[in-house]
């Protein structure tokens, strides 16, 4: 993608991943939703007063794709041979979602609780070695995690994840862990380190079981779409079912969802329906499109982006709306800090004809921000998927072999081609003649990282 090309509504679409080299400015990110919405948008419709503004739909549409998009993996989940209540133990790089973590063995399962039932969840003794277990409400919002750090003193064991005032009565010796939220997405990661067969034994020593039969949800239907192609008018054809499958636990999203749902209902007159549409098509997807970049209310510096929020959102449905779409399931913000990386230190996309060094100070190291472990790894800039390259290497981290220069700094490579003086080690191979991003992560963030004052020094151009 090239520069002039990001001012085009089709590119714009593909912006909501790629974040040519602009960032959000005043007035261009979605504004906030009114108090109330009209509660007869038919009628209003049917009396030329149309029941909200091209606003409104632009705020409805972006709040509401944060749902469509966790529905769309939960039924391409199932579709895959998932069922409820059962973990699926998946090799390392072997998940279908968009910027995935490829240090972990991660395991996945889509559970149910009810005022009867809970999750037990069997986590074995870890020692030296990152591992937790996630749970995610509908919305991608993160309900709890098991581990080391948020269970001190039993870290492993068996731990029951129980609906908030379930009458559930549990074997002695199993932790309760309440959620406010009846259907969960579970992930467990576990860290691959320089031991990969010790990692994948620990991962299979993750298990669930119901207690009981929970009941299970009817998923609204959800039509197919990708990041090139976001849903339009359609994705308010069943407005109200979506949002009702799922409460949003967050306070202050009463308004916005009460736009989506209204603008459900005003669609049903075919003139409305056509103009809802031309919003959303020129509008809506052009707000997210420009919001993208500081993924909605981040920080950029040194060509780095920080989100301002990750696995919890509060009412930054923004936020929420943009993680899901460019890298689904991020846990919170005090288990894992993610920079987005688009852009070099002059602000200008990143390009696999271009060769990129990111040099690291003695002084500031990235362990020296990271209590576990840290990587980086190159994505295509709209489906955010791992690239391909002939020498099979995807990351770079503290296992890489990585070559430190004589003063103790450290310098990595992103290139089509290794550069003659760069150590093998250090080299991250980019695709040719083809825009990308870089995502870094700090597991346990700790210092500048943890109080969000710390950026990846800025890429320099070779």
């Amino acid at each position: 993608m090239n520069r002039t090309a990001c001012v085009t509504l089709t590119v714009a679409l593909s912006l909501v991943l790629s974040g040519c080299e602009r960032s959000a400015q005043e007035g261009d990110t979605p504004a906030a939703a009114p108090e109330s919405a009209p509660a007869d948008a038919a009628s209003q419709v049917a009396k030329g007063a149309p029941a909200y503004s091209d606003q409104d739909i632009s705020d409805a549409w972006i709040y509401l794709l944060g749902r469509l998009l966790v529905l769309r993996q939960q039924q391409a989940d199932f579709a895959d041979g998932m069922e409820w209540n059962q973990m699926v133990h998946r090799k390392p790089g072997a998940v279908q979602w968009p910027n995935p973590n490829l240090d972990v063995a991660y395991s996945e399962a889509w559970v149910a609780v009810d005022d009867g039932s809970c999750t037990v969840v069997t986590v074995p003794r870890i020692s030296g070695r990152y591992y937790t277990v996630q749970f995610l409400n509908g919305w991608g919002e993160t309900l709890a995690n098991i581990n080391e750090r948020t269970q001190p003193e039993r870290p492993d064991g068996e731990f029951a994840v129980c609906l908030e005032g379930a009458a559930v009565t549990l074997p002695p010796g199993v932790t309760r862990i309440d959620v406010p939220a009846k259907y969960m997405r579970v992930l467990s990661r576990v860290e691959l380190g320089d031991d990969w067969g010790q990692a994948e034994a620990l991962q299979h020593k993750f298990r669930l079981q119901a207690t009981g039969t929970p009941a299970t949800p009817t998923l609204p239907p959800v039509k197919d779409f990708d990041q090139q192609h976001l849903p339009g008018v359609e994705a308010f054809d069943n407005a109200a079912a979506v949002l009702d499958s799922e409460r949003d636990l967050n306070e202050g999203m009463d308004a916005v969802a009460a736009k989506a749902r209204a603008i459900g209902v005003g669609i049903q007159d075919a003139t409305e329906r056509a103009r809802v549409d031309q919003v959303v098509r020129q509008k809506a997807q052009h707000d997210l499109a420009k919001a993208s970049p500081t993924i909605g209310h981040g920080t950029l510096r040194n060509g780095w982006v920080r989100p301002a929020v990750a696995g919890n959102y509060g009412n930054d449905w923004l936020g929420r709306t943009l993680i899901n779409l460019g890298g689904i399931w991020a846990n919170r913000m005090d288990e894992v800090v993610y920079y987005k990386g688009n852009l070099d230190g002059t602000n200008t996309q990143l390009n696999g004809d271009n060769a990129y060094t990111l040099t690291f100070p003695k002084d500031a190291l990235p362990p020296q921000y990271a209590d576990y472990f840290w990587s980086v790894i190159a994505v295509d800039p709209v489906f955010a998927r791992v690239l391909p390259n002939p020498k099979n290497r995807f990351l770079l981290n503290r296992e890489s072999g990585l070559k430190y220069n004589t003063d103790g700094s450290l310098t990595l490579h992103f290139a089509a081609e290794k550069p003659a003086s760069a150590p093998d080690s250090n080299w991250l191979p980019t695709p040719k003649g083809q825009d990308y991003r870089l995502t870094f992560r700090f597991y346990g963030p700790k210092g500048g990282v943890k109080d969000g004052s710390y950026y990846p020094p800025p890429l320099v151009k070779s």
